[in-house]
């Protein structure tokens, strides 16, 4: 069984930081993808970024030169840096995890930049 957790949410002002993490425990087995995903009100879940055990990472482009992505494989946890908010960057944001063709998400965390 694999569990995903994450935590660092919140509400922010727009132009500040706010860091996630997201901690996966349990039978995970490399290669795999570690990544965040977001869904604001009304829309669809999209793509933040991905990283993957051997460091290569995606980024949607409305992210790219705000947000950083990193992990750490030993302990099997990623961490989203996210700097200059905006309030379009709002919404809830879920750790995935995938490898072999499976697929786990995390319970998902609110992120709120107010204007």
């Amino acid at each position: 069984q694999v569990r995903l957790v994450e935590s660092g949410g919140g509400l922010v002002q727009a132009g500040e930081s706010l860091r996630l993490s997201c901690a996966a425990s349990g039978s995970i087995f490399s290669p795999n993808s570690m990544g965040w995903y977001r869904q604001a009100p009304g829309k669809q879940r999209e793509l933040v970024a991905t990283i993957t055990t051997t460091g290569s990472t995606n980024y949607a482009d409305s992210v790219k030169g705000r947000f950083a992505i990193s992990r750490d494989n030993a302990k099997n946890t990623v961490l989203l840096q996210m700097s200059s908010l905006k309030p379009e960057d709002t919404g809830v944001y879920y750790c995935r995890l995938t490898f072999y063709g499976r697929l786990y998400w995390g319970q998902g965390t609110q992120v709120t930049v107010s204007s």
